[in-house]
């Protein structure tokens, strides 16, 4: 866990990352929150960064969740509001960790390209392959399918990530299933979702996430607020992409107006 923070802070940001990334590529979006009034506390999820363990495998969804209810707890020390950011399955992460695990604090919601659905999820041989798979062999590993390519259209993010010694490029049979199984639960129960305030920011040329499964789950929310954009044009890692300043200011217009 790694925190960046400032004097006088109105509020308080925990991120969540990612699959295949870590916290040290939000380093820019950490820096933008500190200059607009915020401490952040971030980590890397199990299985990928600088944690332990065999990278690209959990055992189950709920480590996510365990991970991040300790940055969560760790915010509340400040005792001050807490908005709650989740990128991809960082926000899948968010999703399920609302539904299933406090919320006290939390004040409002941003969801990046959030992990409802997969554009090109695998053919239905090679998942059921997976499937039958993770009962005998969990750890077993393949390529994640992840380009960099088509993450973001931003050429130096693009090179740096490449260059990443801690990008994750495998994933195992057990932790397609639990994602899998996570991403069903989330759109099974949207009621479980606590009304809070909540921003779907989505990315609108996404070879990664189903944009349109992001958008039928947003309409089956039942919040007193919610605000769903798109960005046309965008590519997965919206906060990555050359108009990420722009995102940016949308992103804190909507906080601003809760925590003036």
């Amino acid at each position: 866990m790694w925190k960046w923070e400032i004097s006088e802070p109105r509020g308080v940001v925990v991120m969540i990352h990612g699959a295949g990334e870590h916290h040290g590529r939000y380093m820019w979006l950490a820096k933008k929150w500190n200059e607009h009034g915020f401490d952040v506390i971030m980590g890397d999820l199990p299985g990928q960064g600088k944690t332990r363990g065999k990278r690209g495998h959990v055992q189950s969804f709920s480590q996510y969740l365990d991970a991040v209810e300790e940055w969560i707890t760790e915010a509340r020390k400040k005792d001050l509001p807490i908005v709650l950011f989740g990128h991809s399955m960082g926000g899948l992460v968010s999703v399920r960790a609302l539904m299933e695990r406090s919320h006290a604090h939390i004040v409002a919601v941003i969801l990046s390209s959030p992990c409802l659905g997969l554009s090109r999820p695998p053919a239905k041989t090679k998942a059921l392959a997976t499937k039958l798979i993770h009962r005998f062999a969990p750890t077993f590993s393949a390529s994640s399918g992840l380009r960099t390519e088509h993450c973001t259209r931003n050429e130096e993010v693009r090179e740096a990530y490449l260059k990443d010694e801690l990008r994750v490029t495998r994933v195992s049979a057990r932790w397609y299933q639990e994602l899998t199984k996570a991403m069903h639960l989330a759109n099974r129960y949207p009621e479980k979702m606590p009304n809070i305030p909540i921003l779907v920011m989505q990315s609108g040329e996404d070879y990664i996430v189903d944009q349109l499964a992001v958008r039928d789950w947003f309409d089956h929310l039942l919040l007193t607020e919610k605000h769903y954009k798109e960005w046309e044009g965008l590519y997965h890692e919206i906060f990555n992409e050359p108009e990420r300043d722009e995102v940016f200011r949308y992103a804190i217009g909507f906080v601003n107006i809760l925590l003036p």
